[in-house]
């Protein structure tokens, strides 16, 4: 496996139409959906006790079930490394941006004959305060991220993502008052697979839900007189939230089988960075507070399901690590991208997982943390499933500290945890000195 390999292209551009002349037409479907502020323990699959995920589950049991995949901590660092399948010292220049010219899945895929749509949080553009603070820099719209519709919530805008949302489209932005925005983007994806059923299309949906504030969804009662301009922070309604998630999902899946279309799609689904800091959830017995923002296992550990009926075996357990720049290789993998190796990024594919092939797995996950938001603190650090190791030299074993509450010295690691370690930091070092 690659350690800080990253192709750099003089002739990038002349490369990339050369790739996209050479791609295939006869490529399958592509559902990419992220829930926002979602960790890997409110799923009924992996082991919630207090969240009802059947649609979810139904998937995972029929499809792959990834129990070791890992996020950024925080929603914009993890969006532009998903779509663009680099570390963040790469190309990210502030919260709320992505690096203007930065290629996307979506790009790609569109170049290879894909029609591209997304719809949900956008969060990519930035406000004059973000400008600001990122020097000047502004950041992207979604046609110029590859994507050729787009039914989003704030790009230019902020206002409501639920009761009455402000909702910007290719023809224009307005506010659908009464409407719950979580429904709008769905129906608009079930009504992009009905006008495009019969050529390869890639949708991208980044979920607004189950993000707070936290509010009543359309199945309580008291939806109809909840004032859409209230901002609460109590996670009282965070459980029926991730329940109406869930549902809003099985109406995709419905749609794909109404079409037709279901075996030759590829769906997906993963969380964006661990759950909000004010929820506490139940794991198998165990106690679990969210810790979105910060790099401990429960602001990164992420659940991600694989479901493409016909070519993953039905309920495969997947415990390879994933991070989120291997989600573009996979992809230009799954559509047939011709040459996808010259494609810049620092991403291994899981495709071959998908199909059963575990030949090339991953041995570590490289993270590097500078989100220019709030009061974080940045960092860098590599691991496995059972050692970190920090930039400042901080080791944590993430079996029996998960919390990272009490630091390792070398002297404490047997002799195969002090080689594993030794190998983190020349991953650590390859990466300071591409920095």
């Amino acid at each position: 496996m690659k350690t800080c390999s990253f192709l750099i292209l003089s002739c990038f551009c002349l490369a990339f139409q050369a790739m996209a002349q050479g791609s295939e037409h006869s490529s399958p479907n592509i559902i990419l959906i992220m829930a926002d502020d979602l960790g890997y323990e409110t799923l009924g699959i992996n082991g919630s006790d207090d969240y009802q995920t059947p649609n979810l589950d139904k998937l995972a049991k029929e499809g792959m079930n990834f129990t070791q995949t890992y996020s950024m901590p925080l929603c914009t660092p993890s969006r532009v490394q998903i779509m663009t399948g680099k570390y963040n010292f790469r190309n990210y220049i502030g919260f709320g941006l992505l690096k203007p010219g930065e290629l996307t899945f979506a790009d790609y895929l569109k170049k290879s004959g894909y029609k591209t749509f997304i719809a949900g949080k956008w969060q990519l553009y930035g406000n004059s305060k973000q400008h600001e603070l990122a020097g000047g820099k502004i950041g992207t719209e979604p046609t110029d991220a590859g994507f050729d519709e787009y039914f989003l919530w704030q790009i230019k805008q902020l206002g409501s993502r639920y009761k009455d949302p402000l909702i910007s489209s290719n023809s224009g932005t307005q506010t659908y008052e009464g409407k719950f925005g979580p429904d709008l983007f769905t129906e608009q994806i079930n009504l992009f697979m009905e006008n495009n059923k019969n050529e390869p299309f890639f949708i991208y949906y980044p979920m607004v839900i189950t993000h707070d504030p936290f509010v009543p969804t359309p199945s309580n009662p008291g939806f109809a007189d909840f004032d859409a301009k209230s901002k609460t922070n109590d996670p009282i309604y965070f459980t029926e939230m991730v329940k109406y998630m869930d549902k809003l999902i099985g109406s995709i899946v419905d749609k794909t089988n109404e079409l037709g279309i279901r075996e030759n799609t590829l769906i997906l689904f993963v969380g964006d960075n661990g759950t909000d800091r004010k929820v506490t959830s139940s794991q198998l017995g165990e106690s679990i507070k969210g810790d979105k923002g910060h790099t401990t296992s429960a602001g990164t550990h992420v659940p991600f399901i694989a479901n493409w009926k016909g070519i993953i075996e039905p309920g495969s357990k997947n415990e390879s690590l994933i991070d989120f720049t291997d989600f573009l290789p996979t992809l230009l993998e799954v559509a047939h991208f011709k040459n996808p190796e010259l494609v810049p990024t620092d991403g291994l594919s899981f495709y071959p997982q998908l199909v059963g092939d575990n030949a090339n797995r991953r041995e570590w996950i490289y993270c590097y943390y500078a989100p220019n938001w709030g009061q974080f603190e940045n960092s860098t650090y590599v691991q496995d499933t059972e050692l970190k190791l920090y930039g400042d030299g901080r080791i944590y074993s993430l079996l029996e500290d998960p919390l990272e509450q009490n630091p390792l010295g070398k002297n404490d690691l047997s002799e195969k945890d002090k080689l594993k370690i030794s190998t983190f930091e020349s991953v650590l070092e390859g990466y300071e000195k591409a920095n």
